[in-house]
């Protein structure tokens, strides 16, 4: 009797991407609204169909939890670890959807919205996966998507933006290729959980350990990997640029959490690891230098979201579990904080231009004062001031680096810290000094009204964070 052959995967590990799945279904909706409906109609169903794709997702990411599930043989993990992670980008993706007025021309909203959705699967397979094809996989999907939605604005600086992205973004995923290529030659295996056993070449494992992390340092923007982010955040779409400055993030790091929480070997984990903090440690003090100089927003929070994601590695130093937790509330209070600053860049922009230049600050205290007001609010929390999440979460990294005995990357961050304030508080000094300037500005009227729900959603969960810095306890990442 002939056997049956079956797929060997069941309904368990098709739970476990259950979420990822949804949102990368939830596009091909989109494109057939976009091709069904009148251009008056079709980017505001695009936008709700994916806003509820997302929200569905999120749902059903929620739902799973306190149920880990090593799904389809290792290759992708469920759990606490994954699913804040998960959250996060669906929160990213939502956030980033309100501002998608502001996302092409009527005729390619609809594309660049089912992109964007493609692009947050692939950053939601990178919570998840616990080998290198799955990383890798969920990395290309991530940034494939990027590449094309980096073009979509009516300006010579959008290609210029896109193709040095493509550029330099290929060579980092071949920095990250072939350090994996390294250490499956140094273990045998392409599972992050084989990694932890002694290796059989200790010299391959930490050159493939070292090539693996500059192609996720790359995607974390940190330095000296970092001169491509403020030209390409300056070049993208508003929603674009909000997008990537969180969901691209987020599932770096969720890789790398993984990566150096659960993967190394213990005996030389921290020896491996060193070089990441050196990294977190520059990244601070080059990001807080660089947004200084800076006269345009976007440019500016670009070199923000550089110093923003030292502090969160250096939350990491030492590997502990409680650095972990308060590397995720951070991630999450800067979310809220740095989304909130792209909604009001969205709320300042009109259709001929976006609202990131200095000078379309310049008086808003006096024009328009709850915008400037919660400008103010969302810069406070960047620059780490009270009574905002930013705080909060930075005494929190401070305890933890200090613990772990790296109390070095806890003196460099509080420099860090220190320069940062000139930086942020330069736009709240445009927003309310009176001078010649604030009489030139009129009154902008929005392309769309929806950013002001953005405003709101982070204004309170900078807020709330603040007070009440929720970090769940279940968020140590598994492999297996």
């Amino acid at each position: 009797m002939t056997p049956v052959l079956t797929i060997p995967w069941g309904q368990a590990d098709w739970n476990a991407v259950l979420p990822l799945s949804i949102v990368a279904l939830t596009p091909l909706l989109v494109i057939a609204a976009d091709l069904i409906l009148s251009r008056s109609l079709r980017r505001g169903a695009c936008i709700a169909i994916a806003a509820f794709g997302l929200i569905v997702g999120g749902i059903v990411a929620a739902l799973s939890w306190g149920h880990p599930y090593p799904a389809f043989g290792g290759g992708f993990v469920s759990g606490g670890f994954a699913i804040v992670f998960e959250e996060v980008i669906v929160a990213g993706a939502l956030f980033s959807l309100l501002l998608a007025a502001h996302l092409g021309r009527d005729d390619q909203a609809g594309g660049g919205i089912a992109l964007l959705l493609w692009s947050a699967s692939g950053a939601m397979l990178m919570a998840g996966a616990a080998n290198l094809m799955t990383i890798f996989l969920g990395l290309e999907l991530l940034s494939l998507s990027l590449y094309c939605l980096c073009g979509l604005a009516a300006r010579p600086t959008a290609r210029e933006a896109a193709l040095k992205y493509l550029i330099l973004s290929s060579a980092a995923s071949g920095f990250m290729l072939y350090g994996m290529a390294l250490l499956f030659g140094a273990t045998g295996s392409v599972q992050l959980a084989a990694f932890a056993a002694p290796p059989a070449s200790p010299a391959l494992f930490a050159l493939g350990s070292g090539l693996f992390l500059i192609g996720l340092v790359f995607k974390l923007s940190l330095a000296p990997f970092h001169a491509w982010t403020p030209d390409v955040y300056e070049g993208a779409p508003l929603p674009i640029t909000a997008f990537m400055s969180v969901v691209t993030k987020a599932g770096a790091l969720a890789v790398l959490a993984r990566f150096a929480y659960a993967a190394l070997p213990q005996h030389n984990a921290q020896a491996i690891l060193l070089p990441l903090w050196i990294v977190a440690a520059i990244s601070m003090l080059v990001g807080n230098l660089g947004a200084l100089a800076q006269t345009d927003v976007k440019r500016l929070l670009a070199y923000s979201g550089i110093a923003q994601l030292g502090y969160v590695v250096t939350a990491l130093a030492g590997t502990t579990a409680l650095g972990l937790r308060y590397a995720i509330f951070y991630l999450v209070a800067y979310t809220f904080m740095n989304l909130g600053a792209f909604a009001v860049v969205a709320l300042l922009s009109h259709e001929h231009e976006e609202g990131s230049q200095l000078q379309s600050y310049a008086g808003l205290g006096y024009r328009q004062p709850a915008l400037a007001a919660l400008m103010t609010f969302f810069l406070l929390g960047l620059a780490g001031l009270p009574p905002t999440a930013g705080f909060t979460g930075k005494l929190l990294i401070l305890a933890s680096s200090v613990d772990a005995g790296y109390g070095w990357l806890a003196v460099i961050m509080i420099v860090g810290t220190g320069i940062s304030a000139y930086a942020y508080l330069k736009i709240v000094r445009a927003m309310y000094a009176r001078g010649a300037g604030a009489a030139l500005q009129r009154h902008v009227r929005p392309a769309s009204l929806w950013p002001w729900l953005g405003v709101a959603v982070c204004a309170a969960g900078v807020l709330v964070l603040a007070f009440y810095p929720l970090a769940p306890s279940d968020v140590l990442p598994l492999v297996k």
